[in-house]
């Protein structure tokens, strides 16, 4: 017999040591999985805040399976950054994924919400709540224009404002309430001024711009 039938007798029973191409492509396409599973674990948790947030609208403000429900969803708030920093998880379409569910969250839990501040708010403090409701879509409108995408900055201030929004419901039911509340308006209407500003100053959209005083 032949050296080179031989040897090729050998590959076919796999009793000759090669490359094992097949091997490599197999190990690297298992990295690729594993790498792109990790990836979906961050917007797994934020998917979680719109699954709650639609349970939130069939609930009962300031009852037991609302508080329940609201702190559940609240805390993928903060978990699905941590995570997506702790995995390198970080990605365009998550921060707009954060972004839309953040507003779907907080927007649901203001309508919810609304017949009991509504009972319980000074007219002065709904002026306030206007003021930054128009200027927040003024800043979104500029921002449209400008990046032609939509862009919520993650902020100090605005995550600031988020950690005081959040924490209203559980100050409702306290003899402090109308302070807290005032308080929120105020550090709300600073994110928010401070957000426009930095969508007219700026020429490209930085998502992760912290204050205005890092442009």
């Amino acid at each position: 017999m032949l050296k080179s039938d031989t040897i090729q007798n050998k590959e076919r029973y796999g009793l000759l040591p090669d490359d094992h191409p097949n091997d490599e492509a197999a190990g690297s396409n298992n990295m690729n999985e594993k790498q792109t599973f990790k990836n979906c674990i961050p917007n797994i948790i934020t998917s979680l805040r719109l699954v709650g947030t639609l349970v939130l609208v069939f609930l009962t403000p300031l009852e037991l399976w609302y508080f329940i429900v609201y702190s559940i969803t609240g805390v993928t708030d903060a978990l699905d950054g941590f995570v997506s920093r702790k995995l390198n998880a970080t990605s365009e379409f998550g921060a707009k994924l954060d972004s839309i569910a953040d507003l779907c969250f907080y927007t649901v839990s203001l309508v919810k919400l609304l017949p009991v501040l509504i009972a319980k708010l000074p007219w002065f403090i709904w002026i306030i709540v206007a003021a930054i409701l128009v200027l927040r879509i003024i800043s979104y409108v500029i921002a449209a224009v400008k990046f032609h995408r939509f862009a919520a900055h993650h902020t100090l201030l605005n995550k600031i404002t988020g950690i005081f929004v959040f924490a209203v419901p559980y100050f409702l039911i306290t003899p402090v309430d109308v302070a807290f509340c005032f308080a929120v308006c105020i550090i709300g209407l600073l994110s928010t001024v401070e957000e426009l500003y930095i969508h007219i100053i700026s020429d490209n959209y930085d998502e992760n711009i912290k204050t205005v005083l890092s442009i």
